[in-house]
């Protein structure tokens, strides 16, 4: 099988689309435990591309349950250099209204109880996450929604909640105030971990709702967002195969250098514990 360079992190029928070839389901076990789920490793357009169920098939995990660290860490091993998000958000703004596809350039992290770096434990790295999302990534997945025909608005800001309730109709106007594009409670945690492993990240965000601050609207519920969803998921799927096409095979960005100037710590006092845990990431710098 050739090497695994384009992975999709999505919901648990994603995978499902014409002409996808699955090739087999593989467990990948790392230091953070196991990834949300087997992943998927499937021929699209003859490259080979590696899926894997957010919350696990049957969404059997909260956001703050998913292991985003095995997750990240589970695709590099694959030897995956670039990651399309699909996940399902709630707008803050008018114009974009659900059904549309935002695909996201910042993000604001509002969550509380979650680990978002591989580092720590005798080794401390300070990566820069100023522009969050892969800048030629981003390109392609913008090009490919519109050759979807979808609505599509090229940038916006992703506020990540801790859930998994929905927002208080105070929070949201607070959100609102703040200038964000649309709120989740997922994709932060996913853009800081693939920066640090040095995979190229974007953010396909599917609007579902209005949340609860639009007044002329229902506030968000779980039907609202399963109905909007089972309508997107053919949209989605006609991103991610427009996109794999667009993928070139070279790289050109700066994500793959992330980790260059960022780990502090002396080699001297890192511990062999730590390069052997963080050996697929931080390798290549020892």
């Amino acid at each position: 099988m050739s090497q695994v360079k384009i992975g999709v992190i999505g919901g648990s029928g994603l995978y499902e689309m014409e002409g996808l070839k699955v090739l087999e389901e593989k467990w990948v076990e790392t230091p953070f435990g196991k990834p949300s789920d087997a992943i998927i490793i499937g021929e699209l357009d003859g490259k080979t591309v590696a899926f894997l169920p957010r919350h696990g098939r049957g969404h059997i995990y909260t956001p703050s349950e998913i292991n985003f660290r095995a997750n990240i860490y589970a695709m590099k091993l694959l030897g995956v250099e670039r990651i399309l998000s699909v996940s399902a958000v709630g707008s803050m703004k008018e114009n974009i209204a659900p059904g549309h596809i935002v695909i996201v350039n910042q993000f604001v992290d509002r969550t509380r109880q979650r680990v978002s770096t591989f580092f720590g434990e005798g080794i401390v790295a300070h990566v820069s996450f100023a522009d969050p999302v892969c800048p030629h990534l981003f390109d392609i997945a913008y090009d490919a929604s519109k050759k979807v025909g979808v609505t599509v608005h090229k940038g916006g800001t992703y506020v990540c909640i801790e859930g998994p309730m929905f927002s208080s109709r105070a929070e949201s106007k607070i959100f609102r105030s703040w200038g964000v594009d649309v709120i989740g409670m997922t994709n932060l945690q996913e853009a800081k971990l693939a920066r640090e492993a040095e995979i190229c990240y974007i953010t396909i965000a599917l609007s579902t709702d209005y949340d609860c601050w639009h007044e002329s609207e229902e506030a968000v519920d779980v039907s609202m967002v399963i109905k909007i969803m089972q309508k997107n998921i053919a949209t989605a799927q006609g991103i991610i195969k427009e996109s794999v096409k667009g993928i070139k095979e070279k790289r050109d960005c700066a994500c793959g250098e992330a980790l260059k100037y960022a780990i502090m710590t002396d080699k001297t006092k890192i511990s062999a514990a730590a390069k052997k845990r963080l050996e697929p990431i931080i390798g290549k710098y020892f």
